[in-house]
């Protein structure tokens, strides 16, 4: 799909306007915790965009961009779900109060967005380039597939330091409180970092890290650079709100690591199979749009059904279990 410069200019700047709109409407005044009908009303609003936007495209350009993007858009929320887990670990473990968690989460996600637009833009033109990088990036992704089904019910509250925050915490000079919602702070007329910085830092390359398996998935099923750019705002752009609605529920979709590794595993075997049949071999199928959009949805679905079937059907058995011995003596 060939989209004009003016599209692009649009677009970012319309996300732009939206997000420093956010910010003047959530953020002004003194720092509050983030309210759950709060929430629901700003995950909505982001959701309803992403519908327009969608909408827009299948009257502009036609079903298989729209498809392509609500495939992308899908497939990127759903890992997104994944990330705000790890998030939540790591607000619990730098003991972030509530009322600045969700400044943490915009600067993080800001940072994502750049970061993730970087990346975009040479993994489009990489793969104009090299087509061979298709059959890398299906086996990359059949591989991450296949960690996150071994990695499931293995300890999630430990996670490791990626490279930058270590040098972060090692370099930057950092008090050892936080002080209001500042980021620097001067003591003893030294300049110092406070702890909400390296909590930034950490939000913002932990989501770098995961775009290594979710641009190679969105790519999986669009190469179109203005369709991946656009799936990947508009997932990004409400999930801070998204940290504070499903909050305890996170900790309840107990299988989720499974169906994302199912839809991991179909694109990557759906990039493998359209790059042979790109290069002349008729036996391997062109997987269509609808297809790939359908399993992506299927799938979270049927997930997050499972899910809150089983913690339901758990809680009876905890709470039989934690009845204390004295209860049941007569």
């Amino acid at each position: 799909m060939t989209v004009p410069a003016w599209a692009w200019f649009a677009v970012i700047g319309g996300l732009l306007v939206v997000l420093a709109f956010d910010l003047w409407v959530v953020d002004r005044g003194e720092p509050r915790e983030f309210s759950f009908k709060q929430a629901g009303f700003w995950v909505g609003f982001y959701v309803t965009l992403a519908v327009i936007f969608g909408v827009g495209m299948l009257l502009i350009a036609g079903p298989v961009p729209a498809g392509q993007f609500f495939a992308g858009y899908l497939t990127e929320y759903s890992l997104s779900v994944d990330n705000l887990f790890v998030f939540y670990i790591i607000m619990s473990r730098f003991a972030v109060p509530k009322a600045y968690q969700h400044k943490v989460l915009l600067v993080g996600i800001l940072m994502a967005l750049v970061m993730r637009g970087i990346f975009i833009a040479i993994g489009a033109a990489a793969l104009h380039s090299f087509s061979w990088l298709f059959y890398v990036f299906g086996l990359f992704l059949i591989y991450t597939a296949v960690q996150l089904v071994r990695q499931h019910g293995e300890d999630e509250e430990e996670v490791s330091e990626n490279a930058v925050l270590r040098w972060a915490r090692r370099v930057l000079p950092h008090t050892d409180d936080y002080v209001g919602s500042k980021v620097t702070v001067k003591v003893d007329g030294r300049r110092m970092v406070t702890p909400l910085l390296i909590v930034m830092i950490a939000i913002g390359t932990t989501d770098l890290l995961f775009a290594l398996d979710s641009i190679p998935a969105i790519f999986g099923l669009t190469t179109d650079a203005f369709i991946v750019f656009t799936a990947n705002a508009f997932a990004l752009m409400g999930l801070r709100q998204l940290y504070f609605l499903l909050g305890g529920l996170l900790q309840k979709l107990v299988y989720l690591s499974y169906g994302l590794a199912f839809i991991l595993g179909f694109i990557g075997v759906k990039l493998i199979l359209e790059a042979l049949h790109g290069s002349g071999f008729a036996w391997a199928p062109a997987v269509p749009i609808w297809l790939s959009l359908s399993v992506i949805v299927v799938t979270m679905v049927i997930t997050t059904v499972a899910s809150l079937l089983k913690i339901r059907r758990d809680v009876p058995e905890n709470k039989e279990d934690t009845t204390p011995a004295s209860a049941n003596q007569g």
